[in-house]
């Protein structure tokens, strides 16, 4: 008997993180719901990632360099490889919790005026306290993020066919590409929605300086959409209100959590982080705007 062709088509980036994916494969096997083909885009994996990847049987297996690397280059390959109406985006070291991972995506993808959905992410058991405080603002129960101006995370998420077609990805962008298109999506009336249900586990513990280095590329990719102006960013409001209310908002977390000795680390991660934010937005002001760039 003929086996029937994919539901649904989940695209994954992966670099070395075979760690998480001896996790996150089991957990993809054991989706409750829909037919769904893997399509994976591996950026030259040294640590036996590749081989737990094959034995997991994609689809599409492909493979680049680490230069060759940019997210929404390979994002768009991804989508253009799958052979169905949804794309759902699950990063290597995100791992589904529970066999209804999935099922939630897809089902907030039918309307059609919906282009783009994303699921609750959930810390790692070793997440710092500066960075648990983030996943709270962003998925908790009483999220933050809900009221904010744009917000969306392409670490667990799905996105409708045929909205990506009418166009993808900007491959000039190196950072905060989700959230560039997310934007395009909304501007143009399409609905981008929160899935609470679907739930992984995701999160990373950077270290001052890479907190800064991702703070100053997500800025300055912003700053291509920024419908705002150049001075809405500058030190007293972007650097030093902010870097206050960051910190108010540890504080209490870390009172909370009974978390009172990473306190300090959070406040020096915030001041880079907000260092990194003011720099990469006027970087990307020059690049996109002042050099005309697209924007």
């Amino acid at each position: 008997m003929k086996a029937k062709p994919p539901e649904v088509s989940i695209i994954m980036r992966s670099y070395n993180e075979g760690w998480a994916l001896k996790e996150t494969l089991p957990a993809l096997a054991a989706q409750a719901s829909h037919r769904w083909e893997l399509i994976v885009i591996d950026s030259g994996s040294t640590d036996g990632s590749q081989e737990l990847l094959r034995a997991a049987q994609p689809a599409h297996f492909i493979q680049i360099t680490p230069a060759e690397y940019n997210p929404s280059r390979v994002m768009n390959r991804g989508m253009r490889l799958a052979a169905t109406p949804f794309g759902i985006f699950l990063n290597a070291d995100a791992t589904p919790q529970g066999p209804d991972w999935l099922g939630p995506l897809v089902d907030a993808l039918q309307s059609p005026r919906v282009a783009a959905c994303f699921g609750r992410q959930i810390p790692r058991p070793d997440c710092q306290a500066v960075f648990a405080c983030d996943y709270d603002r962003c998925f908790g129960p009483n999220r933050e993020s809900a009221h904010w101006d744009h917000f969306f995370s392409m670490v667990s998420s799905g996105l409708r066919r045929d909205v990506w077609e009418q166009r993808g990805f900007r491959e000039d962008l190196q950072y905060a590409e989700d959230d560039e298109y997310t934007r395009w999506c909304r501007a143009r009336g399409f609905e981008v929605v929160y899935v609470p249900d679907s739930v992984a586990m995701h999160s990373h513990n950077y270290t001052p300086d890479q907190a800064f280095k991702r703070a100053f590329g997500d800025a300055r990719a912003l700053a291509a959409s920024w419908s705002g102006q150049r001075g809405d960013f500058n030190f007293l409001k972007t650097v030093l209100v902010g870097w206050l209310q960051d910190f108010r908002k540890d504080l209490r977390f870390c009172a909370r959590e009974g978390r009172w000795g990473e306190l300090a680390h959070a406040g020096r991660i915030r001041w880079r982080q907000r260092r990194g934010r003011l720099a990469g937005f006027r970087q990307g002001w020059a690049d996109y705007r002042e050099k005309g760039g697209e924007a």
